[in-house]
């Protein structure tokens, strides 16, 4: 049975086997993981993992280049299966462009409804944070994606261009 839980470098090894089941150069969403991160030695991921966790702790402040973020990774038993992030707030322009909520599950996992699964419990987070709506962009070439967006009520709202290429914008009311 999956279960969502706050990062944690107990999972470095099992991480890094999701990490590298995407190969390189792939966009991971939902992890957080920015270029200049480095994940590979023990040291660098428990920066990384102590980065995500003040980015989710509402009591450290942030870099005027952060939003607020709570980061889930999506685990059965002691393997990763994928992650998902929330970005905080209402007004911020960032949002704009990469959406309040974003997931990406491992190749090998996929097709199991654990994307759907997910997207439903962070938007039980969305709901306690007080939003009444998120916005949620996917790659026009992921209907996947795209699918589970829809189950949740996503309403498509417009195709734009992304630093990634062309994407759908989603909103779900909360």
């Amino acid at each position: 049975m999956p279960e969502l839980i706050a990062p944690t470098v107990r999972l470095h090894t099992a991480w890094l086997e999701a990490h590298q089941e995407w190969g390189p150069g792939r966009h991971e969403d939902g992890f957080g993981l920015r270029p200049s991160d480095e994940v590979d030695s023990p040291a660098g991921f428990a920066a990384w993992v102590a980065r995500l966790t003040d980015e989710s702790n509402p009591a450290q402040p942030l870099d005027t280049d952060q939003v607020r973020c709570t980061y889930r990774w999506i685990v059965e038993g002691d393997r990763v299966l994928g992650g998902i992030a929330l970005r905080h707030g209402a007004n911020d322009p960032r949002l704009q462009v990469i959406g309040h909520i974003g997931y990406g599950i491992r190749p090998s996992a996929r097709r199991r409804g654990l994307a759907t699964w997910a997207l439903g419990r962070m938007l039980d987070e969305a709901r306690a944070l007080s939003l009444d709506r998120v916005l949620i962009v996917c790659a026009v070439d992921n209907v996947a994606s795209a699918r589970t967006i829809e189950q949740h009520g996503g309403v498509r709202e417009d195709l734009r261009e992304t630093e990634l290429g062309p994407a759908w914008r989603y909103w779900i009311a909360i």
